[in-house]
């Protein structure tokens, strides 16, 4: 197991060297190879009894991400152009600093900023991209990176299907986050009621934090094989690395048995086919819907309910019957409730990972709804506003970009719409690895269309 802390430390030292050396774009070396195994590398670490060292290896993203920024900033060689989206990410930006300093809620002001570095950091992330030399990042050498990363996710959990048992048992997984995160262990096999699901199947995370972090992951995963393969024209050109790391994207999202994700899988395949003109694809995925709504009508209209298996949990997720969709019903509705009760927020720290560690969570399972419960309407809205503009800019540029900036459009693109549905149900933000590879890209794309414009010097007849 020591493997892991080892590819960790590796990641970050590597990381370091290549932004030393003046390759700010090497950071995602540590963001691939070190994020996607952090809880586990942490799990590992302390059971092997080096706890002590812990915070400092938790402390290695955000050092990493200071660094290069204010590295970054102060390599910029031109004065940079805004655009709306940078605008409305500082003003959100602002506002939850706000809710951090000022004393709103009942939490105090360290467990505030703890709060506020949970909901807010990715911005960080997000102006690292922004502010990267984009002429100077090899995106194809990164997301090539990021498809063997996948291909390695999903031999592992090849292995942990073989044995029918998670890796989490064996990491010190469930040690780990009682000791750190006062999170006892719970569920049907003393890891976490994550791992568990309401039909008796085990859910699988490979070396990822939980299921939901494996299944986001595959949608990150098949978002950047769309575009690294995806040619100007719109052909696809995928070599045999592509289609197994395709392979190891489905088999991921299928055995983390996460269903809000598995839904946005598809939703992602087919927003693809629309964007590149793909009737086939579009009239299979129609075709697919239909027999699927039919089978669905049909199971409902029989008059013995005593399904099992995936036909259990499909019924179950669409009537909402099962206890996991009834816990996101009464998270909703009680966030929902406290939004309406005090528009305003009940301050940082009231909702989210924080409040569940503390005991004192309100509302919750829902992105949109732990923003709100927060920092109230106005920073729910400029959330909203922001998502909504990185989808509108994507559409809008994606027919005018060719070479690397296509690819990093079509593969934003492709993420943001694929996080919507899983960000119903769970604090999507949370996930550093998520978190980090989506804004930084998104960072990225708008440096790309927002480059300076060059002053021609030639005279105009010369053109």
């Amino acid at each position: 197991m020591f493997i892991f802390p080892l590819i960790f430390i590796c990641s970050f030292v590597m990381a370091v060297r290549e932004i030393l050396r003046g390759n700010s774009s090497g950071l995602l070396l540590f963001m691939i190879f070190g994020l996607s195994i952090y809880t586990t590398t942490m799990s590992v670490t302390f059971m092997l009894g080096l706890k002590s060292i812990i915070p400092t290896m938790q402390f290695f993203k955000e050092a990493l991400i200071f660094g290069v920024l204010l590295l970054n900033l102060a390599n910029l060689k031109y004065r940079p152009r805004f655009h709306l989206i940078d605008y409305t990410i500082m003003a959100f930006l602002l506002y939850l600093i706000l809710y951090a300093l000022l004393p709103i809620g009942e939490q105090g002001l360290f467990d505030r900023l703890i709060a506020l570095k949970s909901t807010a950091f990715y911005i960080m992330v997000y102006f690292v991209g922004r502010t990267i030399d984009a002429k100077e990042i090899y995106i194809n050498k990164y997301f090539n990176y990021l498809v063997l990363l996948t291909i390695a996710a999903g031999a592992v959990l090849v292995v942990e299907l073989l044995m029918y048992q998670q890796l989490q048992l064996r990491t010190g997984y469930a040690e780990y986050n009682y000791y750190f995160f006062n999170a006892e262990p719970s569920g049907q096999y003393g890891i976490s009621t994550t791992f568990d699901s309401d039909s008796g199947y085990r859910r699988f995370a490979s070396f990822f934090t939980n299921p939901l972090e494996l299944a986001a992951a595959s949608i990150i995963s098949l978002a950047v094989i769309a575009g690294l393969y995806t040619t100007d024209n719109n052909k696809l050109r995928i070599n045999s690395v592509g289609m197994l790391g395709l392979g190891a994207s489905f088999l991921a999202i299928l055995f983390a048995l996460s269903r809000a994700p598995l839904a946005s899988y598809f939703v992602v395949i087919y927003v693809y086919a629309l964007l590149t003109k793909r009737k086939a694809i579009t009239h299979i995925i129609h075709l697919g819907f239909c027999v699927v709504a039919i089978y669905v009508a049909y199971l409902f209209w029989q008059f013995e309910q005593n399904h099992e298996g995936i036909i259990q949990i499909l019924i179950n997720t669409i009537d909402f019957s099962d206890p996991s969709s009834i816990g996101h019903l009464q998270q909703w509705v009680e966030g929902v409730l406290a939004i309406i009760n005090n528009p305003m927020g009940l301050g940082l720290g009231s909702s989210g990972r924080v409040a569940g560690t503390l005991g004192e969570n309100v509302g919750g399972e829902n992105q949109y709804i732990i923003i709100g419960v927060q920092a109230g309407i106005i920073a729910l809205l400029l959330y909203l506003c922001i998502y909504v503009m990185v989808i509108r800019t994507g559409i809008k540029w994606l027919p005018k970009l060719k070479g690397k900036e296509r690819q990093v459009c079509l593969t934003v693109l492709l993420i943001k719409i694929g996080f919507i549905i899983p960000s119903l149900t769970s604090e999507f933000e949370g996930s550093a690895y998520i978190s980090y590879i989506n804004w930084f890209l998104t960072g990225l794309l708008i440096n790309m269309i927002m480059k300076p414009v060059i002053t021609q010097t030639k005279p105009a007849d010369d053109h």
